[in-house]
């Protein structure tokens, strides 16, 4: 059969083709709208990726996985070959990818890592789309609602349980002064805090020595970072210094 043939070409605008397109638009669609839903949460808190990222990760991610339940319709029914679709390497190649997405979410500024979360919802809003692409609806909505309520109160619960904050500290010293360990620890626990030394990185610019370690919350009563900066402003030696709270 001619496949240029209008009897041919009618095949793509017959009643179970259509139908099946149908069915693949509003899977995608649905998966758009819970991606975008996801993404928003993102979006409110100011990260990178938001509605539009979230929205076509599990857009696509429902595409490629119910587009592999049709495979009598592929290329328009004229394929040559016997079609034997396997949804779980579809699947796999989905996870695969976003994988690599994910990845470039992730930031680290000395002993600083951001963008964890972003990339682990990214990575769920792609499994959204899988569930809404093999027909899941019920449980893409259910993974939706969870993972809303997992980035916006869980990080309320962390704050409420108790928990051990560090800091991360970067101490550049003045030409000629030699730090020792047992000075810099004293001080740090003077202060509430207690000094990690297995966090220790020293590096040299020229004639100066560079300290970057982590100090961890001791105790209650310890002062806010402000006033440790305050502290270090006239620590012997130190000419310049950098403090953040170590987050990931």
């Amino acid at each position: 059969m001619n496949i240029l043939s209008v009897e041919s070409l009618m095949t793509y605008w017959s009643a179970p083709f259509l139908a099946a397109n149908i069915t693949i638009f509003f899977n995608i669609l649905g998966a758009l709208l819970l991606g975008m839903l996801v993404g928003y949460e993102r979006a409110y808190h100011g990260r990178a990726a938001g509605m539009r990222t979230y929205g076509l990760v599990s857009m696509a991610s429902a595409a490629l996985t119910v587009v592999v339940g049709y495979p009598h319709f592929w290329y328009g029914g004229y394929a040559q070959i016997a079609l034997n679709s396997q949804p779980t390497q579809v699947i796999q190649g989905i996870v695969t990818g976003v994988g690599f997405l994910g990845a470039g979410l992730i930031m680290k500024d000395g002993f600083t890592i951001t963008g964890l979360t972003s990339a682990a919802s990214i990575w769920a809003s792609s499994a959204i789309g899988i569930l809404v692409g093999l027909g899941f609806y019920v449980a893409a909505v259910l993974l939706s609602l969870l993972s809303i309520i997992c980035m916006m109160w869980v990080p309320h619960l962390e704050m409420w349980l108790p928990t051990r904050q560090s800091i991360s500290i970067a101490l550049r010293f003045k030409i000629g002064y030699i730090p020792t360990v047992e000075f810099v620890s004293a001080w740090i626990k003077e202060r509430g805090f207690h000094f990690s030394a297995n966090s220790l990185s020293i590096t040299q610019h020229g004639h100066q020595i560079e300290w970057r370690f982590v100090v961890d919350i001791s105790s209650k009563n310890v002062p806010p970072i402000h006033q440790l900066a305050s502290a270090l402003a006239v620590f012997e030696g130190v000419e310049e210094y950098q403090l953040s709270h170590a987050r990931n």
